[in-house]
Parts: structure tokens; C-alpha cells; sequence
């Protein structure tokens, strides 16, 4: 059977279509994509001014909803209803064509990256002061993913200063240079923004990669490191987005290929972390400029550099590891990362010795980078949340021993506190039942002290502090959705901003500073 002809077969078992016109409908899918779809998407599905429909930039969007979107089109978008000229097989068979492979896999090379940036303003041109007035470092910057926009928030007065649109599906939250004027965002489909605060104003984008799972900014704000999916690579970035290099994602003995899940700036080590999701390693590479040389594999004797060194500014330490793990979260002084494998397995990894120096246990599937850390009976312990099972786990970051679990209505995803405030907050939103409502946790005790149901039926999750821990903002993650403010200590609602679906919220103080209380 011919390929297209199996993709048809597959779309009309999972779609309800006849076969025969399915497989009609198919015949012509390319065509009808080049005729419909190429000009905003791009003649190789790679994006243009609409996003990627590839298979890997589409994993989060279930095919169910890539056909009502095609039908009906996508509001305050370019994005048409085909509905009226397309019939129901032929929409159907769009919906399958962008699911399936690129074949050669797609290609994103430095000169496509150089090519790709957009200067907006050029550096200096904007006024170096603020255009409006407002404590400047309790500022909240929200992604709501209803419409694709950005706001920028007020954090005294709790109401929204601007709001702008932005990329398709921003991914990995919004990282900040540490004076807190300008913003970075990573989208799926590999775009970084780069958006002047204190101006309200995009002043660059580059396109990073095809898929793109987030970025990091370095500690004293030079350079921008962003970790690929496709194609599997780091690319690194000078403040104003102009490529330094590109690392490719490969084992060291360069037999082995690998998407980079995710990049963190380990501030107190003047690195970035990287985490792989297919070989077993994990990178540090510092952007100090006085980095020590790295020696690859066994050297008899460093002093008498026996070995062809790599420069130790931006190019990878590696640490080998006994299998692949991912979705790190990292000790206050970033000498241990805690890890989870596919397994759902957990180790902490020495990053000074590079190698494991304990197993984690932990119940599902962790969240360990939406954790938190607080003092428990004088002991500093880690907080995670867990994708599959209704419990915290709460760990002693001394000997990494799990202390205690809190039972929570289901799975969630974040949780997250304030030095200030004596309380966890905790969401249920990947449970059915539980979604709805964010549960206060007593960081003392550990038991679960108030339930906020303030919509039934409609998911709440991802809880921002303000700077002072005075209030926390929720998410009501519907479209249209809002923003709930909540007093800290009362637990009582004080203020809802209207939003389109807001799924994160970032209060620049606490980011810029590495709250306990929040993700990095």
C-alpha cells in the first residue's frame, strides 16, 4: 500500500470517515496544503507568519482540535475557517498531513538562524528610563496562550499596564536579564523575542531552531543559550540576539544524536546547565571567560596538558551518566541537579564530581522542575509536585531522604510559595476531579490547611507570589479565563483581571532574585 494511501486508512479510523473518500481526500493533501496552508505556514511546513505544523511542534494539540481548527479558524488570528470551501474529507485530510513526518528530517543551520533575526530598534535607540511609572521590579509578566498574547502587570495596584501579542505557543517561561529591563520568550517554534520592559516594546527576534523547548539567560545578562528539540542543538546568542555558535547534541563519541530538553542558567557557577533527552550525559557550559580548558575522556597529566583541550568558554563539560534524565532541579549553591530518568526514577547528580551520589525515592511521575525548597525543623528540603499520582514529595536536600508526603485531590504541575509566606500553594490540574482547586499547604506541618474552588469545573493552577509575598495571583485557565488575586494569609479573593486562557505568570523580583519559593 502506498504511504499516503496508509495515512489514509489511519485518519479514517480515527476519525469516523469514510475510507473511500478519505483515501481521495488524501491523494490531494499536499496540494491542497501548498493551495491553503503554504503561505502562512510555509511551502515546507517550517512557519512563516503562521506557526510549524510539524509532528513535533504539534505533539501538544490533539488531533481532534487541529480539525476544529481547520473548520472553524482561530480567533483574533490569520488563521481561516475552511469549513465553507473546504469539504470534510479534504479538511480531514489536511488535519493528517500535518501530523506526519518531514521526510528528509528538516534542517536549521546557522546561516537560517542569522538570516531569521529581526531588529526592530536597534541597541541604545530606545530611551534608557521607564515609560511609565510603577515599582519596577513587582511587575508580573503573563502568557495567556487563549489569544496569544503577552501583559504586563502592576504588582501594587494589580492591574494590567499593557499587553501585546506574541509568538505561537510560548514554552519554558519568560527568562529576565538581571536588571530587570528586558524579557526573553521561547516559542515552540523556535522564535526568541526579546521585549525592553521598561520601553513596552519588541526590539528582537531571532528564529532559534524548528522546535524549541526553552531559554536561559546568563547571570550577568550577555548571553542567551536556547535548548532545541529539532534540530538537536544549543544555540547560543550574544544580549541582542546576534549568534555566537551553535553546539550540536551529540555523545562524545559523536555516534549519538540528541534532542536537548532543557537549559538552565547555574548562576553561582557562571554556566548553563543542559539536560538530554536521548543520551546519558548532562552539559555545563560556562560563559565565564576565564573557564579552565575541558579535557574529554582520560588524560595522564592535566598540568602538562597531555591532551588536545576545548576552550572552557561555551563549549560543553560533560557529565556520563548510566542513563538519560530529565526535568532537573537544582541545590541553592547549583552544585547538585536532581534529576528523574523516563523511568520516573530519581538521582541526584554531585555536578562538581560529576557523577550520581544518590537515588531519589519518588512515587509517579515527579515534577521536580516546578519545585520549591523552604526549612523544615532546620533542615532545607525540596518540594515536587507529581504528574501521575495525587502526592508531594518532600525531600531533605541533606540526604536527599524523602521526609514527607502530602496528599493532595490529584496529579498537578506547580507548586509554589514565598520566603515571606508560611504556606504552599499546590494545583490538581492534571487530575479530572481535582482541577479545579488549588490547595494551601502548611509548609510547617505539611498538611493541607484551605481548598479554593472559586469556578467549579473549570481549571486553577499556577500561582505567582507578589515580591512581598503579600498576595498570590492563580490562573483560571479557561478562554475566556483570569486571573484570581488572592490574599496571602487570609486566603480570600481580592481582585479578577479578565484573560485569555493565562497559563503563567512571572513576578520579575522573585525571578530575577531565585525566590525559594518559585522555578528557575
Amino acid at each position: 500500500m502506498e504511504p499516503i494511501l496508509r495515512l489514509g486508512l489511519h485518519v479514517a479510523i480515527l476519525l469516523g470517515i469514510s475510507l473511500v473518500a478519505t483515501w481521495a481526500a488524501a491523494a490531494d493533501a499536499p496540494a491542497l496544503y501548498q493551495q491553503h496552508c503554504a503561505a502562512c505556514h510555509g511551502a515546507d511546513r517550517l512557519g512563516a507568519s503562521g506557526p510549524a505544523l510539524l509532528p513535533e511542534n504539534l505533539a501538544r494539540l490533539k488531533k481532534a482540535d487541529a480539525l476544529a481548527t481547520l473548520k472553524s479558524g482561530r480567533p483574533a488570528t490569520q488563521m481561516p475557517a475552511f469549513a465553507g470551501s473546504l469539504s470534510d474529507d479534504e479538511v480531514a485530510a489536511l488535519a493528517a498531513w500535518i501530523y506526519t513526518p518531514v521526510t528528509p528530517a528538516p534542517r536549521w543551520t546557522e546561516d537560517d538562524i542569522r538570516a531569521s533575526r529581526i531588529e526592530y530598534f536597534a541597541p541604545g535607540s530606545l530611551p534608557n528610563k521607564p515609560v511609565f511609572q510603577a515599582d519596577m521590579l513587582n511587575l508580573f509578566v503573563v502568557v495567556e496562550a487563549g489569544d496569544h498574547h503577552v501583559s504586563i502587570l502592576d504588582g501594587d495596584k494589580m492591574e494590567r499596564i499593557f499587553r501585546f501579542p506574541s509568538r505561537y505557543a510560548l514554552h519554558g517561561g519568560p527568562k529576565f536579564t538581571p536588571d530587570g529591563r528586558y524579557v526573553f520568550f521561547a516559542s515552540r517554534d523556535g522564535w526568541i523575542t526579546k521585549f525592553d520592559i521598561w520601553n513596552l516594546k519588541v526590539v528582537t527576534e531571532v528564529r532559534a531552531g524548528i522546535n524549541t523547548r526553552n531559554a536561559a539567560v546568563s547571570s550577568d545578562g550577555k548571553v542567551v543559550a536556547v535548548a532545541n528539540y529539532l534540530p538537536g542543538t544549543i544555540a547560543l546568542f550574544d544580549a541582542d540576539l546576534e549568534l555566537i555558535k551553535t553546539l550540536e547534541a551529540k555523545n562524545l563519541k559523536s555516534d549519538q544524536t540528541s534532542r536537548v530538553s532543557a537549559i538552565y542558567d547555574a548562576s553561582p557557577r557562571h554556566s548553563f546547565i543542559a539536560a538530554m533527552k536521548d543520551i546519558p550525559e548532562i552539559w555545563e557550559i560556562a560563559y565565564d571567560p576565564q573557564a579552565k580548558p575541558i579535557y574529554d575522556g582520560y588524560v595522564h597529566d592535566y598540568k602538562m596538558s597531555e591532551a588536545i583541550a576545548l576552550p572552557g568558554y561555551l563549549n560543553p563539560r560533560r557529565t556520563v551518566l548510566e542513563s538519560p534524565l530529565d526535568d532537573f532541579f537544582f541545590s541553592q549553591r547549583y552544585d547538585a541537579a536532581m534529576g528523574t530518568s523516563r523511568e520516573g526514577k530519581g538521582q541526584v547528580v554531585n555536578l562538581d564530581v560529576r557523577r550520581k551520589i544518590a537515588d531519589l525515592e519518588l512515587p509517579g511521575m515527579p515534577h521536580l522542575g516546578s519545585g520549591i525548597t523552604w526549612t523544615l525543623h532546620g533542615h532545607r528540603v525540596m518540594g515536587s509536585p507529581n504528574l501521575k499520582d495525587g502526592v508531594i514529595s518532600v525531600i531533605d536536600m541533606e540526604t536527599w531522604k524523602t521526609v514527607g508526603q502530602i496528599h493532595t485531590l490529584g496529579p498537578g504541575f506547580f507548586l509554589r510559595s514565598h520566603e515571606g509566606s508560611r504556606y504552599a500553594w499546590a494545583d490538581s490540574m492534571m487530575s479530572p476531579e481535582g482541577r479545579d482547586t488549588l490547595q494551601v499547604i502548611d509548609k510547617q506541618t505539611l498538611q493541607v490547611v484551605a481548598k479554593l474552588r472559586p469556578e467549579p469545573g473549570k481549571t486553577l493552577a499556577h500561582v505567582e507570589f507578589d515580591r512581598y509575598g503579600r498576595y498570590a495571583i492563580a490562573s483560571l485557565m479557561e478562554d475566556p479565563g483570569a486571573l484570581i488575586f488572592y490574599d496571602a494569609n487570609t486566603f480570600m479573593e481580592i481582585r479578577r483581571l479578565p484573560a485569555a486562557k493565562p497559563i503563567g505568570k512571572y513576578n520579575l523580583y522573585n525571578k530575577i532574585t531565585r525566590s525559594e519559593g518559585t522555578s528557575h
